[in-house]
């Protein structure tokens, strides 16, 4: 467990999964991020019971609010490298009632101490789409720089998006 000072960073529970799956079907909360393909209730139930537990390389936490201990989003470290001390960072609030409130900024920092406390990160990396101003607001607040752009890789509504790459090095998380 992980708290910040808004929320708490916890592990899921099998029995979240359809939380997740209503968030992953919302067009709204889905907009700026990678949505695969649609699937079955039943098969995001047992995808969420049948996944391995934290490690090094891949930590899942879910981002429940202190006040309330409702679960609101995912932050997630994944592809971690101990050989570099990279990491690469995902995160999205799926309750919208809870969009512009601080959650997020809190989850990230959270996360990102962690990242760098515990585990002994060097550097934390994310992709954003460009056109994703609050979430690209949120990550320059709390420290990651824009390191490069990738031209049209990310597509919504028949149009193509850039996506900024960012990282945030140790030392440097505000």
């Amino acid at each position: 467990m992980v708290l910040g000072e808004l929320v708490k960073l916890r592990p899921l529970e099998p029995s979240e999964a359809d939380a997740l799956w209503r968030w992953h079907n919302d067009p709204e909360v889905m907009r700026w991020m990678e949505d695969g393909y649609t699937e079955p209730l039943a098969v995001a139930r047992k995808r969420l019971a049948e996944r391995p537990g934290n490690s090094y390389g891949d930590v899942l936490y879910g981002i429940e609010v202190l006040a309330d201990a409702k679960l609101i989003g995912l932050v997630r470290l994944r592809d971690t490298e101990p050989e570099t001390g990279c990491s690469w960072l995902d995160v999205y609030l799926g309750e919208k009632e809870y969009w512009g409130r601080g959650y997020a900024t809190d989850a990230l920092r959270a996360m990102c101490r962690y990242g760098f406390e515990k585990m002994r990160l060097h550097k934390i990396s994310l992709h954003v789409v460009t056109e994703n101003h609050a979430a690209h607001h949120i990550y320059r607040k709390i420290g990651f720089v824009e390191e490069g752009r990738l031209r049209q890789v990310f597509r919504r509504d028949g149009r193509w998006f850039d996506q900024f790459t960012m990282g945030l090095l140790e030392g440097e998380l505000r």
